[in-house]
C-alpha cells in the first residue's frame, strides 16, 4: 500500500479550508490540492443548468479552488465553451487544464482516439478559440492512441509549449513505458488517472513511475464517481441518461455487494465528524506523492463540502482501515 503524506506542500488561508498547494512536475506548475473536474456540467451524468454550473465555477474561483479541468470530448465541445463563460474577467487566476485525443463529432457520435501531430495542433487552436484564451496551463492527451507513435505526439505537443499556446504537458491513463517515452521528449508535468479508495490498480506500476520520474499524478473520479460518498444506493438514485446506469459497478448487484465500502467510510466519518466525501477525498490526499484530486460537482454546497477535505485529518487507524477496504474485493471493473 502507498504510504500516508506527511505533508502537502504550502497552505494558504483561503474561505473555510487551508487551501493546500501541491507542485506537479517540476517546470513550475503549481495548483490546489482540490481541483474542480468539469466533465459532469456539460456531459455523462444527466441533466444540469448552465446558470447553476456558472454559480458553481464562480464560488470555485472565489474559494480558491482555481484548478479547473475540461476536455474537448465534453459535451463535446461545450464544455470548453461553459468555462469561457466562466472565465471572463478572472482568467490569470484560474489554472485551466484540457485535453485532446478522443475524437467526437458536433452530434456526439465516437470518432476513435487520435494523437497525430496535425491532429493535436488542430485540437489545440479549436480548444483556444472555445475557451477564448490565448493559453492552456495544461495540455493532456486524454487517451493514448496506439496507431500513433506517443514520440510525435507529444512533439507535437513540445511545439505548442514552444509557441506560447500551451505551458504544461500532461497525459491521461498512459502506461509506465508509455510515460517514460513520453517524459524523454518533453518533461511531462502531470498525469491523470483515476484513482480512489476502489480504484487503486495505478499504486502496483503507475505511482513508482510517476515518482521516478519527477511526474505530478491527478487523481480524477476520486469519489468513485459518487459512490464513496453514500449517495447511490441503489440504480434508482441515479437519473436516465446517467452514464453509470451501464457501468458494470452501478448494476443493483454491485452496487449493494460494494455497499460495505460505502459504510465503512460512513463510519469513520462519523468519527470525525465529517462527510464520508471528506473522509474519501482525505484518503486520496494522504498519498505519499505529488498529487491533486479533481472531484466533480454542479452543486455549490458539494463543492464547498469537498474543498473543506482539506481540513480532515486521518489517524493512523482510519488509515489502516480505509486502505484494506479494496482488498475485501471490487465487484465490477471501472469500465
Amino acid at each position: 500500500m502507498t504510504p500516508a503524506r506527511t505533508a502537502l506542500g504550502s497552505t494558504t488561508n483561503k474561505g473555510s479550508a487551508v487551501m493546500k498547494e501541491v507542485a506537479l512536475g517540476s517546470q513550475g506548475l503549481r495548483v490546489p490540492a482540490i481541483g474542480l473536474g468539469c466533465m459532469g456540467m456539460s456531459d455523462f451524468y444527466g441533466s444540469s443548468s448552465e446558470a447553476d454550473n456558472l454559480r458553481v465555477l464562480q464560488h470555485a474561483a472565489e474559494l480558491g479552488c482555481t484548478f479547473w479541468d475540461t476536455s474537448d470530448m465534453y459535451g463535446p465541445f461545450t464544455n470548453e465553451l461553459l468555462l469561457a463563460k466562466a472565465l471572463e474577467g478572472r482568467r490569470e487566476k484560474i489554472t485551466l487544464a484540457t485535453k485532446f485525443g478522443v475524437s467526437r463529432g458536433e452530434d456526439g457520435s465516437w470518432k476513435g482516439i487520435k494523437g497525430g501531430a496535425d491532429y493535436v495542433r488542430a485540437c489545440c487552436d479549436a480548444s483556444l478559440t472555445r475557451l477564448g484564451t490565448d493559453h492552456i496551463d495544461l495540455y493532456y492527451q486524454h487517451r493514448v492512441d496506439p496507431e500513433t507513435p506517443i514520440e510525435e505526439t507529444v512533439g507535437a505537443m513540445a511545439e505548442l509549449v514552444k509557441a506560447g499556446k500551451v505551458r504544461y504537458l500532461g497525459l491521461s491513463e498512459a502506461d509506465p513505458e508509455i510515460i517514460a517515452r513520453a517524459n524523454a521528449v518533453h518533461p511531462i508535468s502531470a498525469l491523470q488517472t483515476e484513482y480512489s479508495l476502489w480504484t487503486r490498480e495505478v499504486e502496483a506500476e503507475i505511482l513508482p513511475t510517476v515518482r521516478r520520474l519527477g511526474i505530478g499524478f491527478v487523481a480524477y473520479s476520486p469519489l468513485g464517481r459518487g459512490f464513496l460518498s453514500g449517495a447511490i444506493r441503489s440504480r434508482s438514485d441515479l437519473e436516465p441518461g446517467d452514464w453509470r446506469l451501464d457501468n458494470p459497478r452501478f448494476t443493483e448487484e454491485a452496487i449493494a455487494r460494494n455497499a460495505r465500502m460505502a459504510d465503512e467510510v460512513a463510519a469513520v466519518a462519523e468519527e470525525l465528524d465529517a462527510t464520508s466525501a471528506q473522509v474519501a477525498l482525505a484518503w486520496v490526499l494522504s498519498r505519499d506523492l505529488p498529487l491533486a484530486a479533481i472531484p466533480g460537482t454542479r452543486r455549490i454546497e458539494r463543492l464547498e463540502e469537498n474543498w473543506a477535505s482539506q481540513d480532515i485529518v486521518l489517524r493512523a487507524e482510519h488509515l489502516e482501515r480505509l486502505g484494506s477496504l479494496v482488498e475485501q474485493g471490487v465487484v465490477g471493473t471501472r469500465y
